[in-house]
């Protein structure tokens, strides 16, 4: 495409009004993607690798090519923000008796905050341009990431998110398709090279191959995604980990080069930091709301919430979390039911629990809890 002056000049602007927005680092990609794209994609889902995503299946043309999304686009603007704590979060796995949340959902909500900040740029771009323009912030059926490649923003590594040679792997990313011609910027080219960290932390072994993820093992997608009950083979790989995790990001070399994040939206709630299993186990629905208000961690719902606590209080070891896994064994939710059976089989012990289910067990109609039940007494 040929690139005047004033194109030029238009996507310098553009960069400068973004940085000054909180952005950091912006980049410009063809729209269009490459036919294998939307080809991995439908094999990703054909292996069942989504687990119970079934959104991804939604719309699938749409994901695999911007333009089938939005005929009109002709360019689009990738920007990536930095959320990173300063915080080394592979710590916070020590701490048996406090909740572990990702880094990325330990301060307000990043669809509010990026959202706004994508808005507001483009409108600017809108007026200048005398374009078309649609925001988008992960919740749309919008693959993100290999524009982000495209625009040179970095690189899917191996765990298959996206790496910064800026920023490391601490960011989240917007995207602004737009009906403006505007002047692209190279590609970023994959800089993993013989590292396997990422790959070798993983609790779960979630990735059969480098590069691919099978999220029905990775503990983000159990913790976050995942409306059923979490196999059992999963649970000790939990840990204190109550919604999401952060190990092969953590790991990645290239966080050499993060820098901690200028917006204050994003900087950690010191409450989010120190959150005690007891407590979050005896959130009702209406106290969860109001507890994570304007987080990300809304979007589990209390039920899978407290199912997650549940199974990291089995796995501390703490005796004095007995009396609130018990007080759980009569949830309306059977995920919560079946994770305080679970729980309580792991700190009270087979005798105890024979105790409990003559109380409990004749009662229970759920065929998944029943079976935590015949579990922890035979």
């Amino acid at each position: 495409m040929p690139t005047s002056t004033s194109d030029s000049r238009l996507v310098a602007d553009l960069k400068a009004r973004a940085e000054a927005l909180g952005f950091d680092h912006v980049g410009v990609a063809e729209p269009a993607a490459p036919p294998e794209q939307g080809k991995r994609l439908a094999a990703y889902l054909t292996a069942g690798r989504a687990g119970d995503m079934d959104w991804l299946a939604r719309r699938q043309i749409w994901r695999a090519d911007p333009a089938a999304l939005w005929p009109e686009v002709r360019s689009a603007v990738v920007l990536a923000i930095s959320y990173d704590t300063g915080l080394e979060p592979l710590e916070r796995l020590k701490a048996t008796g406090r909740a572990n949340i990702a880094t990325y959902a330990l301060g307000r909500d990043y669809h509010d905050v990026v959202k706004g900040k994508l808005k507001e740029l483009g409108q600017w771009l809108a007026r200048r341009a005398g374009a078309d323009v649609k925001v988008f912030v992960d919740t749309a059926p919008l693959m993100e990431k290999p524009l982000a490649a495209r625009a040179g923003l970095g690189w899917q590594g191996r765990h298959t998110n996206l790496v910064s040679r800026r920023l490391g792997s601490w960011f989240f990313l917007g995207t602004i398709l737009t009906t403006a011609e505007l002047p692209r910027d190279a590609g970023e080219s994959d800089h993993c090279g013989s590292c396997r960290a990422c790959l070798d932390i993983c609790p779960t072994q979630a990735f059969p191959t480098p590069y691919q993820l099978d999220a029905r093992r990775c503990l983000s997608y159990l913790t976050i995604e995942h409306k059923g009950h979490i196999a059992a083979e999963f649970r000790a790989a939990l840990g204190n980990r109550i919604f999401g995790c952060d190990d092969c990001l953590a790991v990645c070399p290239w966080n050499k080069y993060a820098v901690v994040a200028r917006e204050a939206k994003l900087s950690p709630r010191r409450d989010l930091l120190a959150l005690d299993l007891g407590e979050l186990a005896r959130l009702d629905d209406a106290a969860f709301r109001a507890r994570f208000a304007g987080t990300a961690i809304k979007r589990s719902g209390r039920d899978r919430l407290v199912r997650n606590v549940l199974i990291a209080m089995g796995n501390s070891g703490r005796a004095d979390y007995l009396p609130i896994a018990e007080s759980l064994l009569g949830d309306a939710s059977p995920l919560v039911r079946a994770m305080a059976v679970w729980a309580l089989a792991r700190l009270a012990g087979r005798a105890r629990m024979k105790v409990l289910a003559t109380r409990h067990l004749s009662g229970e109609t759920d065929g998944a809890v029943q079976a935590e039940w015949r579990d922890a007494v035979t």
